[in-house]
């Protein structure tokens, strides 16, 4: 995901701004929900995802939240849990959650931008990119996981780590 430098605006600008801005260039289906929230769609490798990034001024900290739909059976959900926990040892700028009430698997990570602190369009693109990215990365784990009845240890062994060069 490249992104032009022509969004970095100023030192003032509203990190939501900045955001919708990302989206535009990017041609994703935003909704501006409030002033501190904005909703995109961005369309994955493996399925749809949708990302939501709000901005907590009180808390000075920017959060994305990234989510899938996944239902897994019931009896699923222990191994579902233990493979969370090999992912989340995996990834160092964010963490996975399942939210079994919303049937959501869930990617998080929050920007404490704290003492006026700025995050500028880069910083903003790569958020939104390494959200989708580990999302890609361990759909197929969560999948044999949850359907194809595989052990969190062997299921792992699909999650491609970051390729380097070319073949």
């Amino acid at each position: 995901m490249a992104i032009a430098q022509e969004f970095w605006i100023g030192d003032d600008h509203h990190p939501i701004d900045l955001v919708e801005s990302l989206a535009s260039d990017h041609q994703w289906e935003f909704d501006r929900v409030t002033d501190d929230q904005i909703a995109m769609a961005v369309e994955g490798l493996w399925r749809s995802y949708a990302i939501t990034l709000s901005w907590s001024p009180q808390d000075e900290t920017l959060r994305l939240i990234c989510t899938f739909e996944m239902e897994p059976p019931e009896m699923r959900q222990a191994a579902l849990c233990d493979l969370l926990n090999r992912v989340n040892d995996q990834v160092w700028s964010g963490a996975f959650s399942f939210w079994s009430e919303q049937k959501l698997m869930v990617w998080r990570y929050g920007l404490i931008l704290a003492g006026g602190a700025v995050a500028g369009a880069g910083q903003l693109n790569r958020m939104i990119s390494d959200a989708i990215t580990c999302c890609e990365r361990f759909y197929p784990a969560f999948q044999l996981v949850a359907w194809a009845d595989r052990d969190p240890a062997e299921a792992m062994k699909v999650a491609m780590s970051e390729a380097w060069g070319r073949a």
